[in-house]
């Protein structure tokens, strides 16, 4: 097998102009100093798609690059070799044909376990080159099932709970079990809710809540005062809301999980946020942003100055998008301070503020604080009123970069939202550079996936209006979208993992022009289109006609 060293693949990749010079050079350097690999570099740093950086690689492995996530393996063939070893190798066998064994490894150069493989199965096989990242999701994804074992080592701590033995050991084991299997489910929400007679643990996946267990209230009890000692709450508090924090670890990952109990008529409830290392990849290129709109951010975020908005309901992720775009700015030659409530994501080298009522440090307060501290890049979790928009604003306009959320439902009623918090339309139109408005949609399973005609009949029983139906339509009489059928891989929903879809407007010619003069959203809306904003309606629909969501999630996440 070729060798591949980091001077070997900076040339190429030089040679190609796939990364600009000057981050390629940087790259290389911290590679050099902290005897990393370049590939691993600009993957942490996002200066490429997994796509391009590991199709570079496999031409100089001279090998084929596969991307596991598009395809659908069989289970059968998956267990070839046992999952242990294909998580510590790397490795997954994707497929069997006359040609052999399909195999994808992150490391073409670890040639004692393919010779295993090639030992055990007796088989020729075909190498590929695949991420790691991408072997890792495959691996979660197709034994992430909740089977019978769960459901049995469950029955066990539950009937060694109810014993009638003081031992606190069952309910410790039976939270960290409902802890693992949220966390190796994708969920980003455990919620154990109280009813008359029993209990109901539900997992919130892809935004959808999943019926998972129902236990006796006895065990409801012993499982929240388990849940608050550990997240350091008063245990003899049962009529006030409370919120906590605690972490545990599943598979080397480090799992942060915030707790918020609240009173109920039946007793308390519990909804436990999973914040997990594995998913803070906050990686712009893998959002869903398209290459004009990727562009388009880069440009704001790029000026020295200026406020980038990302807009959209409660949980549309924008969170996850300033962060992505605080990940590519975060280096030591700036200084980077935010304002948040709460703190979700602790990131190394940036300055983070946590929102606290009690002590009176408001968004506005800890804002106004801020700007004292010499920051070049400020991030305010939320503007929530007029106070920290118009210092958010100013501090736009005096040398810092601001990134921050705000609720609005498309981009150009940004502009109306911050006219009615009384900020000058001249300051808008100089301090905003650009607003992400945004959604998340459910992708389809690519295990189950599979395709049906729609006619314009159809769409017309859907309620899709006409502006939707001319695209998804063309000149035709019917298209072809796609869904899953629903398999163990996606619990039966057909869904996998979720994508933003958006609209991203430049504050920039004729749209500025039309912010000074107090324009409304439609003439502004309709100016940015002109000037080359696609509406999330038609990033929306490409994703559908691409076989990435359905167009019955699309529907349901613009409707909001």
């Amino acid at each position: 097998m070729t060798t591949v060293n980091n001077q070997i693949f900076y040339d190429r990749l030089k040679e190609l102009g796939v990364i600009d010079l000057a981050k390629l050079d940087l790259a290389m350097a911290e590679a050099l100093k902290n005897n990393k690999k370049l590939f691993d570099v600009l993957f942490d740093r996002d200066l490429a798609t997994d796509e391009q950086l590991g199709g570079v690689l496999a031409d100089l492995y001279q090998i084929p690059f596969v991307f596991l996530g598009k395809r659908e393996i069989k289970d059968e063939i998956l267990s070839t070799i046992s999952s242990i070893f294909a998580k510590e190798q790397e490795i997954v066998v994707f497929d069997k044909n006359k040609e052999g064994l399909h195999v994808a490894v992150a490391n073409p150069e670890n040639s004692q376990s393919i010779d295993f493989i090639a030992k055990k199965t007796g088989l020729p096989l075909k190498i590929y080159l695949a991420t790691s990242r991408d072997i890792k999701t495959v691996l979660d994804n197709l034994g992430s099932g909740l089977g019978d074992s769960f459901e049995e080592q469950v029955k066990k701590f539950v009937t060694m709970a109810t014993a009638g033995k003081e031992n606190e050991t069952p309910i410790i084991s039976l939270l960290t079990l409902i802890m693992e299997y949220s966390s190796k489910n994708r969920a980003s929400d455990v919620h154990i809710e109280a009813l008359e007679k029993e209990c109901v643990v539900r997992f919130r996946i892809d935004s959808v809540l999943h019926d998972v267990l129902r236990m006796p209230m006895e065990i409801h009890n012993q499982l929240l005062t388990r849940i608050k000692v550990v997240a350091k709450l008063r245990t003899d508090e049962h009529l006030s809301a409370q919120d906590g924090k605690f972490q545990f670890e599943v598979d080397g990952d480090k799992v942060d999980v915030r707790v918020s109990i609240t009173p109920t008529v039946n007793g308390e409830k519990v909804v436990m946020r999973l914040l997990s290392s594995s998913n803070r990849q906050f990686s712009l290129i893998n959002l869903g942003l398209g290459e004009d709109d990727l562009k388009k951010v880069e440009k704001a975020y790029k000026k020295p100055f200026g406020m980038i908005l990302a807009t959209g309901p409660t949980g549309s992720g924008k969170t996850t998008t300033l962060y992505s775009i605080l990940k590519l700015l975060n280096n030591r030659e700036v200084n980077i301070m935010t304002i948040e409530d709460p703190v979700e994501y602790e990131v190394e080298g940036v300055n983070q503020i946590q929102v606290n009522l009690q002590t009176n440090l408001t968004f506005a307060d800890g804002l106004r604080s801020i700007v004292r501290q010499d920051p070049n890049i400020i991030l305010v979790g939320e503007i929530r009123d007029q106070e920290t928009a118009q210092i958010a604003t100013q501090a736009a306009m005096t040398g810092h970069l601001v990134l921050s959320t705000l609720h609005t439902n498309d981009a150009a009623t940004t502009i109306p939202r911050l006219l009615e918090m009384n900020i000058e339309p001249f300051i808008i139109a100089s301090g905003v550079n650009c607003v992400l408005a945004q959604r998340l949609v459910r992708q389809i399973c690519t295990k189950c996936r599979t395709s049906k005609e729609y006619s314009s009949g159809d769409l017309e029983n859907l309620g899709v209006e006409k502006q939707m139906q001319k695209l998804l339509l063309g000149d035709k009489k019917s298209f072809r979208a796609y869904f899953g059928k629903g398999c163990p891989v996606c619990h039966d929903t057909g869904f996998v993992g979720r994508m933003g879809i958006f609209e991203v407007m430049l504050i920039e010619g004729e749209v500025r022009e039309a912010v000074v003069s107090k324009k409304d959203a439609q003439e502004i809306f309709d100016l940015a289109v002109k000037a080359g904003m696609k509406p999330m309606m038609q990033d929306g629909v490409e994703k559908v006609l691409s076989g990435i969501t359905t167009l019955e999630e699309v529907l349901r996440v613009i409707k909001i």
